[in-house]
């Protein structure tokens, strides 16, 4: 007899290789927070553990991983992480789009878009260090990694955001991010395309990105747009990439508003040229709709918006601009800046476009879910279940083998998450068993906080974190600290 931790029996394997599944029906045997054995189903009778799942008709894969969350205070304040466990999710990424917990000393309310991660009061991480000890303290349901923010770096050492750094706020900044590089942090990211970041130019992020190649980091950006001009701020981002001399990942590409519906070719023929002589690669949502802070540079008349909330006017939530224009008896620009701060959903890219980004080689999934909007976009709650059920089963964009890639060792590979990514003997036991026949997102832009269908159970580090729509009470979720590179990530 051998004994495990647990025992999940008669399940299909899709392993996150991309390879398809071998033939067949296994055991895994779970034991110290780590895959200890796989063997053909029956095949070890004189496997025991205490807890034993069968999963007859279903498929066991590498817990998914979230790689574009804004989770960077819920995985704190909301250990729990219903919407991410239940969707299949074992690891977030957050510090996205300039936009993170730490480091950072407020000098009053967070700028915008910071105001995302939360009201001031959430902000008490003056070092990396102060946050991987909370995450650690808090041991939150699903594991965390973390990106260092542009924006949140000139927040502290900044008196305006409508220029960019000098020397002096560049050099500080960049003592502030080598902290967090010497702590584990993935790399930086930024938002250029938001107001506090777009006076900065191209020096000063290179300038910035100059500590990443000696720690084996990376760069991630929200492009300074995403709109008509977005080749020129693809351009922009390969710049930075080849300076710093590190991988770079485009954050949730789109070919937003009307007048770009029909790029995704012209957009993803730059990434393939660009990929010929530097490491690039993109993250992609399922949803045709955008979700942020209101943004004026956004505000049309030929998409619909929907505001989510409003700091001044909460009683809008709920309500698309136009209507709320109209009740106003003002244009929706005029409504758009008397509802600031708030934030909105944006219905701005084609079906088409979004199908080509999801299919590429190059292209990961993440959510960009807002957990701290009261109306939040159903990405928050539905992407990696969207991604199995409508794209890869009623669809056929994608195989399921490759879509669980895209969700699990591809991310696990780009973002340097050792031992992470794949069902593999000795590897991590972050796992999701889930009905292929069933899997699908529920949540809806009107009834968006809903859990998915058909994910059965999640592990995290081996502990059972999720079953049957409820998670479970002990959490097993830790701070991970960047791994070496793999040089073939982004081949």
């Amino acid at each position: 007899m051998t004994q495990y931790d647990n025992l999940i029996r008669n399940v299909r394997i899709v392993d996150g290789s991309g390879d398809e599944p071998a033939a067949g029906r296994f055991d895994v045997a779970l034991a110290g927070g780590r895959i200890a054995a796989i063997a053909p189903a029956g095949a070890a009778d004189g496997w025991q553990a205490g807890a034993q799942i069968d999963g007859s008709g279903q498929v066991l894969a590498p817990g998914f991983i979230d790689v574009h969350t804004h989770d960077d205070t819920n995985v704190i304040r909301t250990p729990d992480m219903l919407p991410k466990v239940s969707q299949g999710i074992t690891t977030v990424i957050v510090g996205n789009c300039g936009i993170s917990a730490s480091p950072v000393t407020l000098k009053g309310n967070p700028p915008d878009p910071m105001n995302l991660l939360g009201p001031a009061s959430v902000f008490g991480y003056p070092t990396f260090a102060a946050y991987v000890a909370a995450v650690e303290q808090a041991q939150p349901a699903v594991n965390v990694a973390a990106l260092v923010g542009h924006t949140a770096l000139r927040s502290n050492h900044m008196d305006r955001f409508d220029r960019p750094a000098t020397e002096a706020e560049v050099a500080a900044m960049r003592g502030q991010l080598q902290e967090a590089l010497d702590h584990g942090a993935l790399g930086l990211s930024t938002g250029l395309a938001y107001p506090n970041a777009y006076a900065s130019t191209p020096e000063e992020v290179m300038g910035l990105a100059e500590p990443l190649a000696a720690a084996g980091a990376l760069y991630t950006t929200h492009l300074r747009t995403e709109f008509a001009a977005i080749l020129d701020a693809m351009e922009e981002a390969y710049a930075v990439g080849k300076h710093a001399r590190v991988p770079l990942i485009i954050s949730h590409l789109k070919c937003a508003g009307p007048e770009n519906w029909g790029r995704a070719g012209e957009v993803l023929d730059s990434i393939d040229a660009a990929r010929r002589w530097q490491p690039v690669a993109c993250d992609c949502y399922p949803y045709t709709a955008s979700s942020t802070t209101i943004d004026l540079k956004q505000v049309r008349d030929d998409i619909e918006i929907f505001i989510t909330w409003s700091d001044p006017h909460p009683q809008m939530a709920g309500q698309t601009l136009k209507e709320i224009a109209a009740a106003w008896g003002v244009d929706t620009m005029e409504a758009a800046r008397r509802l600031q701060p708030g934030g909105a959903v944006y219905h701005n890219m084609s079906a088409a476009d979004l199908e080509r980004i999801l299919a590429h080689p190059s292209s990961v999934v993440g959510s960009d879910g807002l957990p701290n909007d009261p109306n939040p976009h159903p990405r928050l709650w539905g992407s990696f279940p969207r991604v199995l059920g409508h794209f890869s089963r009623d669809r056929g964009v994608l195989t399921l083998a490759q879509a669980v890639r895209k969700m699990s060792g591809q991310s696990a590979e780009r973002f340097a998450l050792a031992e992470r990514g794949l069902v593999r003997e000795g590897w991590w036991a972050d796992l999701v068993l889930f009905d292929p026949e069933t899997v699908r997102d529920v949540a809806t832009f009107t009834d968006p906080k809903q859990p998915a269908v058909g994910i059965a159970a999640v592990w995290v580090n081996g502990q059972l974190s999720y079953r049957d729509g409820v998670v479970q009470p002990a959490h097993a979720g830790r701070f991970l600290r960047r791994g070496p590179r793999n040089q073939a990530a982004f081949a």
